[in-house]
């Protein structure tokens, strides 16, 4: 039966990913044989190109001596999933292919780590603050397509609710933005991250105005953690819908800088305080 060549999506791209670290130090000629096919085939398969059944993913790690099953039965599981569900797949085509698979990967996610040095975290953004930051930014983009934007950043947030834990550093600087249509965008925007912070799965801290520049000066980050097998991702946001990587070295390089942020961030306790206290000076 011919394989059937795949779009690379970011679930294919990780299935293969996960073979590629199974197979360690295994020259891919040598591995390809163990399946009877040719390194050309395992490449793709490696690198998402070409589609690989659970089955196949289960007989591959056999002959790998994959000693892991669990693991096996969670990259068999992906692997043999259709193409393009979801409900991020709608936009295909009509935003950028690192947003799509951005947004793919924190859906996925069972823990997210988010930081921005300047404004709320888009996953803790009120519907007014979102369409502020999507409709007022210095990119032209016409009604339409700005629309369908603050759209797909509040159907993101779903992903709040469900993962097992959210950890947001949010600068406190960000709750001194004035906008024209007035106060009430902030008085939302701070009662919605008070709402989050009284989440159980959510730990919410607030960066203050004091401390040094250089912490968050590196830009946003997002670090997203899953069930085994699956590496953690880190993306680095960008106007162009981020970079994200599962290069172990380079996930713990920014691993390290949230932790020192959140080292220097309020404690969950006094970030509430705190927006308890910027909230009242808005009613006033």
């Amino acid at each position: 039966m011919t394989q059937k060549r795949a779009t690379p999506t970011i679930k294919r791209r990780r299935v293969g990913g996960q073979l590629r670290r199974w197979r360690g130090t295994m020259k891919s000629g040598d591995a390809a044989k163990l399946m009877g096919w040719d390194t050309t085939r395992l490449s793709r398969i490696e690198r998402g190109t070409y589609r690989i059944s659970g089955d196949e993913v289960r007989k591959f790690c056999g002959e790998l001596a994959v000693d892991d099953p669990a693991g096996i039965e969670e990259v068999a599981r992906v692997a043999g999933e259709p193409i393009g569900e979801g409900w991020w797949a709608a936009y295909a085509g009509r935003i950028g292919q690192n947003y799509l698979d951005f947004i793919e990967l924190e859906a996925e996610a069972e823990v997210l780590q988010i930081q921005h040095p300047v404004i709320v975290p888009g996953l803790l953004q009120s519907p007014g603050y979102v369409r502020e930051m999507i409709t007022r930014a210095p990119t032209a983009v016409s009604p339409a397509h700005a629309e369908m934007l603050v759209s797909i950043r509040l159907a993101r947030q779903a992903v709040v609710s469900k993962a097992a834990k959210i950890h947001a550093l949010v600068p406190e600087s960000a709750l001194h933005a004035k906008f024209d249509s007035g106060p009430a965008i902030m008085r939302d925007q701070i009662r919605k991250l008070l709402d989050a912070s009284e989440m159980p799965n959510v730990e919410l801290q607030l960066i203050p105005l004091t401390v040094h520049p250089t912490y968050g000066s590196n830009g946003a980050i997002t670090i997203l953690s899953y069930k085994h097998p699956w590496a953690k991702v880190a993306s680095v946001d960008n106007p162009m819908g981020g970079n994200h990587t599962d290069d172990g070295q380079q996930v713990g390089f920014l691993e390290k800088e949230f932790a020192a942020i959140a080292e220097i961030a309020l404690p969950v306790d006094k970030s509430r305080d705190v927006l308890d206290e910027y909230l009242e000076g808005l009613r006033k």
